[in-house]
């Protein structure tokens, strides 16, 4: 048996000859854990009975077994750099980067050697965004973008500003969508690229690929999408999407860390300017020794992805509902951002009136979740997505996002359910806007004074 199976119960937290404890965080009490409690765990100060329930897919989802099994012998055994040419350690670790490219392409509709690996999908953006614009210098000076995009995306953008370049920041609908229209007519003939994130990592809205690679293609313009959040959950079809660069990551579909690929399209061939020199590795496009476990899990998470993507889609739809319901069933004002009919369903960005994000995510400790991107959540200010869809600064400081994956249960569900009612129930208690807007008081009518 495989070392990975051995550990399946911690990963799955599922259907083990085990405690229901050990197995699952949805049947963790809500009080907090006594001082004698030796299961206890210290987190930030405040001591919980257990681990969380984790419900944070969008920042990170765990490995799958399945992918642990395919890097392990890469790490004890088979564990030769990929670029040594003379003996069968290089050997076959360069066969297993190959099969793994093949894999990742696959899932995308695209020739492997379209697909260069890096560390994540940040480097890929960066490559994509300033590689493009960089090596078109010349006679491309323009840049057009969302201002919903991932952080990555938006200081790239920025800094391209800096050296000079044009950067248009197109506004959404308060859907969360681009209006095409709008795309369309900001094209001018010095634009360089146009890049818009397929799955938004905050709202999880699916922006309408195949109809923007259509009009970059009819003006002539390079489509660039990060599609970290959409690799696995929705079909991509990079040839019939009109996709000329796209950035991957490995550790949004349960595959590890560290490690993502770019495509980059060969006919029409779109040429970019390395961000990183060295040994040449990757074509030159990413220098530097190709991680082979890495990339060998990353390849079995897209051979994995593509077998269950269906079944995974229907599963993740049924537990959103389920979470979607049961909260909308005991708490009024629930508001979802962002749009419901063009959305990936394990992403369910809620606001709850009259109740501050701060404190509600504060007093969910026993449930791992988070307020908008992992990579902005130190920052106290509201998030700019839901700014950027119209949100008020009072309801884009209430929203919460709930993850839903793979190995969710309707157990872990459930307990999200009865932990956020609680917390939300006992924070609208304490709260005077709540007790003034239920008595009929209108209160964007009352003039504050500021003291």
């Amino acid at each position: 048996m495989a070392l990975s199976r051995r550990l399946l119960p911690l990963f799955l937290r599922r259907g083990a000859p085990v405690p229901a404890r050990a197995l699952s965080t949805a049947a963790a009490p809500a009080a907090v854990a006594s001082e004698d409690d030796e299961e206890a765990i210290t987190v930030k100060g405040v001591r919980i009975s257990g681990r969380p329930l984790y419900m944070d897919m969008q920042a990170t989802t765990p490995v799958d077994p399945r992918v642990l099994d395919a890097m392990l012998p890469f790490y004890l055994s088979r564990y030769g750099n990929p670029h040594s040419r003379t003996h069968l350690y290089g050997w076959e670790s360069d066969a297993a980067v190959e099969d793994a490219r093949a894999r990742v392409a696959s899932l995308v509709g695209a020739d492997p050697r379209e697909i260069f690996f890096t560390s994540g999908a940040t480097e890929c953006n960066n490559i994509a965004v300033k590689g493009v614009m960089r090596f078109y210098r010349e006679r491309r000076r323009h840049v057009i973008t969302t201002q919903t995009e991932h952080k990555c995306v938006l200081d790239s953008c920025r800094y391209l500003q800096q050296e000079g370049f044009d950067v248009t920041y197109l506004p959404v609908r308060k859907d969360g969508l681009v209006d095409l229209a709008q795309l369309e007519d900001a094209i001018r003939p010095d634009t360089g690229l146009v890049s818009v994130m397929a799955v938004n990592n905050e709202i999880g809205v699916i922006q309408p690929l195949e109809e923007i690679g259509r009009i970059c293609k009819e003006k002539g313009v390079p489509f660039h999408t990060d599609a970290a959040q959409a690799l696995g959950k929705i079909p991509i079809d990079v040839n019939r999407m009109g996709i000329g660069l796209m950035s991957l990551s490995g550790h949004k579909i349960y595959g590890p860390k560290g490690v993502g690929a770019l495509y980059l399209r060969r006919r029409p061939r779109i040429r970019v300017e390395p961000q990183m020199n060295g040994g040449g590795q990757e074509r030159g496009i990413r220098s530097g020794t190709v991680p082979t476990p890495l990339v060998v899990g990353f390849g079995a998470a897209c051979e994995i992805a593509a077998q269950e993507m269906d079944y995974d889609h229907r599963r993740v739809s049924a537990l959103q509902q389920r979470l979607l319901d049961g909260m909308r069933a005991q708490v009024d004002d629930i508001v979802i951002n962002g749009s419901m009919e063009h959305r990936y369903p394990g992403n369910l960005n809620l606001s709850f009136a009259y109740v501050e994000g701060e404190s509600l995510l504060m007093g969910l400790k026993e449930v791992a979740v988070s307020s908008g991107s992992a990579c902005t959540s130190a920052s106290l200010e509201p998030s700019y997505v839901l700014r950027a869809l119209g949100v008020e600064e009072d309801m884009a400081h209430t929203s919460i996002r709930f993850g839903i994956g793979r190995f969710t249960t309707e157990e872990e569900v459930d307990r999200a359910i009865e932990l956020t009612v609680h917390q939300v129930k006992k924070l609208r208690d304490m709260s005077p806007l709540y007790e003034m807007a239920k008595a009929g008081i209108d209160l964007k009518s009352i003039e504050w004074s500021q003291h």
